[in-house]
């Protein structure tokens, strides 16, 4: 419903003159009925009418109240309109709100009337596959194996905002010689151990934070050296449990007569090594610097299989420095002599002078103290892995109990009747055993062992389309019904891959077959389980992830020259405090208005200078009280602040966009072809931003949108593209106020938050439309409305407790039931 000009053209003149569109301006508010035709026709008919059909729409086709049942989208769309205030759009005039409040409300009252008399449909859900992340913790929650092939497999597609969605996951050629691989990978690591590796190198070399030279000793500085610029941050993935090589390169340099410096080595914020590393050591040291390159250092250490952060830094970086710099600990090392002045040869008294003048500044010049630093890291291995199948794997394959290999002949029956179960997370058949049964007794024919007979059925489990689709089967349906609840063993599925990106646990398959499952209070007792499980943490990392996009983070890269202090400890820090805050929203069930505006974060030593709070130290995250600073909730987090900006700048328009999307379910439409973009190269030269874009702004194409997005994220303007406060851009004051269509103002974060917790439905419908979409794996379609609102009511009832939306969705009609013929999904 975008105004287009030639609508605005047509009008203006008119509203210049202050006259009206129609003789007829008012009617009774409370006589909505016979209000809501005129109304229409009064506001909104002048752009979507025959001729002009402004975004496609024309009111003549779809008179009231006959097209409230024909094309209730049309008015869906209409109402969300006139809610907030988006139309009739500027410079047109605006209705009363009264009249429009009580149109808003009959067309309401008639849509439920109109979807209280369709039967329910719960929709109809592809049979998808199991993305990267599913694959992974499966195989894990199946075989006890870590290794994580799925890393190895092809990006998922992502659709709605999520990568589990059935439609878009596809099956590439590619991706079919990748599950070929990986079964034979997880098998072998199940039942024999992982494949010996021969050792590697791999370089550890992220780009850092730049480096202020600097002659002074800090007051105060992180001791550890973690969160300067001097310390190395990478995560790093180790293939296998084992020994690698540690090889600390460091650079830069120390003032002349300093000792020796530390550098410690740091395995997931735990310090696992210190290496001392001589400066004045070798030809690179001069008279007056100590030059660190070249100097490596390395030890070997036992690292399990898996991501880790790893850490290197200076440590106590302004100790042992010479006296002259006033440092803390200074060196007891005596200086060296200084080199003795060589007169240039045949210099004129004049020449000779300025030479020596030169060389008593040189030996007056005090040199940068800081400049020592851990350029990369060399990992080699891994050496010494451990051998075998780990005794975790070997208890969840062998169902018999013979961990010690003492088989016998009905073994191979129930290990491979109990792994096709879980694996297929159904009950089996003889028909799904045979094949099975038969490849174990085709390796012992060969002469091969127990163990690699069961890894040869293995494999075949792990290609079988039961294992890599969740496939769901349901009783045949009478002619005319065309919706049936969903088997208690699909319940399970659903509910372990909506709360843990996983395949059930035995308590929950145990439920699935007694029957019990669908009963309202076990599946409510179910849920309440799982939301405790440690594996619950996939809703942080798959589902928060996506939804506030801190995934993101590592694929952003800011502009090195306009934000130097960026690095990959403030990166890692920034995501950090986004998945412990949406962690103690669930774990703690808190209220999820939280996410909008509570006082409290997460943080450590880095993130925390960043933003200015004062008292925390160390690498370490704890909770943090921000009463009194201008952030709260997600919207202020350095995460949400970074990946809705450009590289180079802050865009209001990419942070409005992100409000709207995640945080009021109001999505604006794409823009229309063909309008321009803002010239980078001018930005905060001659105007502000702010200006240039109400400048842009004024295109009547533009307006419609940019008058919702903007002034969201023009609240947003006083942190900087990577979330650092600021109250100047360039040589501009920052101007955080901002205008809603609605006519509510704000100036700054703290009022924005207060004005969106005003909107605390709209963000309810948004977080349980998010929510059920990521649970379902398919987009929500107009018929999933009424579940959103039903599920949004009782959340608010429930005081917006994160378990009460959790417990609603578990307990809707499309996630109990199914649309389908009794066949396969």
């Amino acid at each position: 419903m975008r105004p287009s000009p030639r609508c605005a053209t047509l009008f203006l003149p008119l509203l210049l003159a202050g006259g009206t569109l129609d003789a007829d301006s008012s009617a009774p508010a409370g006589d909505a009925d016979s209000a809501a035709a005129p109304f229409i026709a009064r506001n909104c008919r002048m752009c979507h009418n025959a001729v002009l059909k402004n975004a496609g729409l024309d009111f003549d086709a779809h008179p009231l109240p006959a097209s409230l049942a024909a094309s209730p989208e049309i008015w869906e769309k209409v109402v969300e309109k006139l809610q907030t205030r988006q139309m009739p759009p500027p410079p047109m005039p605006r209705p009363d709100p009264v009249q429009t409040d009580a149109v808003v409300r009959w067309i309401q009252t008639e849509l439920e009337s109109v979807e209280a008399t369709r039967p329910p449909d719960p929709g109809r859900v592809t049979a998808r596959r199991l993305n990267r992340t599913e694959y992974d913790n499966t195989v894990r929650d199946l075989l006890g194996v870590t290794l994580r092939p799925g890393d190895s497999f092809p990006h998922d597609d992502a659709g709605y905002g999520f990568d589990n969605i059935g439609d878009v996951l596809s099956v590439s050629p590619v991706l079919l010689e990748k599950y070929l691989k990986a079964a034979e990978q997880v098998s072998r690591a199940a039942l024999l151990g992982p494949d010996p590796q021969k050792p590697s190198l791999t370089r550890l070399q992220p780009m850092g934070a730049k480096i202020e030279p600097s002659t002074t000793v800090p007051a105060e500085y992180d001791e550890t050296g973690l969160s300067l610029p001097n310390a190395l941050h990478v995560l790093h993935r180790f293939p296998v449990d084992a020994e690698y090589l540690f090889r600390i390169v460091p650079s830069g340099s120390r003032p002349s007569g300093s000792e020796p410096v530390k550098v410690a080595v740091f395995l997931d914020g735990e310090q696992i090594q210190v290496v001392e590393v001589d400066p004045g050591e070798g030809p690179s040291s001069s008279s007056f610097q100590q030059d660190l390159t070249g100097k490596t250092r390395e030890f070997r250490a036992r690292v399990t299989a898996g991501e880790h952060w790893v850490a290197a830094s200076v440590l106590r970086l302004y100790e042992g420095l010479p006296a002259l710099y006033g440092g803390p600990n200074p060196s007891r090392l005596p200086m060296p002599a200084p080199p003795p002045f060589r007169p240039p040869e045949n210099a004129t008294p004049e020449k000779l002078a300025e030479a020596r003048q030169r060389y008593e500044a040189r030996l007056a010049q005090k040199w940068p103290v800081n400049e020592a630093k851990v350029r990369h890291i060399e990992l080699i291995g891994p050496y010494e892995a451990a051998a075998g199948a780990s005794p975790e794997s070997l208890r969840k394959v062998y169902a018999c109990g013979h961990l010690d290999g003492a088989h016998g002949r009905e073994c191979p029956r129930l290990i491979l009747t109990d792994l096709a179960r879980r694996a297929y997370r159904r009950p089996v058949t003889e028909a799904d055993l045979r094949p099975l049964l038969r490849l174990a007794e085709t390796s012992r024919k060969r002469g091969e062992s127990f163990a690699q007979g069961i890894a040869l059925a293995l494999r075949a489990i792990l290609v079988s389309p039961d294992f890599l689709f969740r496939i769901e089967t349901g009783p045949a349906v009478a002619a005319g019904e065309g919706v049936q609840k969903i088997g208690p063993y699909e319940l399970a599925s659903r509910l372990s891959y909506f709360l843990w990106a996983s395949m059930p646990d035995e308590e929950l398959f145990r439920s699935a077959e007694d029957g019990t499952l669908p009963d309202p209070t076990v599946l409510a007792a179910q849920v309440r389980r799982m939301l405790k499980d440690p594996r619950a943490r996939a809703l942080v990392e798959a589902f928060g992830g996506q939804w506030l996009q801190f995934r993101a983070l590592e694929s952003v890269s800011p502009d090195r020259d306009r934000f130097p202090t960026f690095e990959n400890n403030l990166r890692f820090s920034m995501r950090r405090e986004s998945e412990l805050f949406l962690e103690s929203v669930i774990r703690e069930d808190r209220s999820i208005l939280d996410l909008l505006d509570g006082k409290y974060s997460f943080l450590n030593e880095r993130l925390a200078q960043h933003y200015g709070i004062p008292g925390v130290k160390g690498q370490e995250f704890r909770r943090v009280d921000l009463a009194g600073t201008p952030r709260g909730g997600v919207l202020t987090q350095g995460s949400v602040l970074t990946v809705s900006s450009y590289s180079t700048r802050t865009s209001p328009v990419l942070r409005g966009k992100w409000v709207l999307d995640n945080l009021l379910a109001a999505p604006p439409p794409d823009p229309p072809a063909g309008v321009p973009r803002l010239d980078e190269s001018t930005v905060g030269v001659g105007r502000s931003l702010r200006q240039q874009m109400e400048a842009h702004r004024s295109n009547v194409t533009c307006a419609a949108c940019h008058v919702r997005m903007d002034p969201l994220g023009f609240g947003l303007e006083n942190f900087d593209a990577i979330g650092a406060w600021r109250t100047e851009d360039a040589k501009f004051p920052i101007d955080a106020t901002g205008a809603l269509p609605d006519g509510r103002t704000f100036n700054g974060p703290m009022e924005l938050e207060a004005v969106l917790r005003q909107d605390r439905d709209a963000f309810t419908r948004a977080a349980t439309e998010k929510l059920l979409t990521y649970a379902l794996g398919r987009g929500l379609e107009r018929h999933d409305r009424a579940t959103v609102k039903a599920i949004a009511r009782r959340v608010a009832e429930g005081d917006y407790r994160f378990s009460v939306l959790v417990m609603e969705i578990a307990q809707s009609l499309p996630f109990r039931m199914r649309k389908g013929d009794g066949g396969p999904s």
